[in-house]
């Protein structure tokens, strides 16, 4: 039973997070938002079909400072 159960939770937060980030349009705003929800990158690879290397990528740049020309 707890297997049903976990699966089913995964399920909703799946479709929770398609629903709260489908109006933004890129997916760096998607994997910010959820990485800033406490989604682990593999879960948000999960969701928006992706890589969890492409994931990991968005992250780390987002956390460097822009350089400045």
């Amino acid at each position: 039973m707890n297997e049903e159960v976990l699966e089913r939770l995964d399920i909703l937060i799946k479709l929770q997070a398609a629903a709260l980030t489908a109006t933004m349009e890129s997916s760096k705003d998607k994997i910010l938002f959820l990485s800033a929800a406490g989604i682990r990158p593999i879960l948000i690879a999960d969701i928006l079909g992706t890589t969890t290397n492409n994931v990991n990528v968005t992250l780390s740049k987002s956390r460097k400072p822009a350089k400045s020309k």
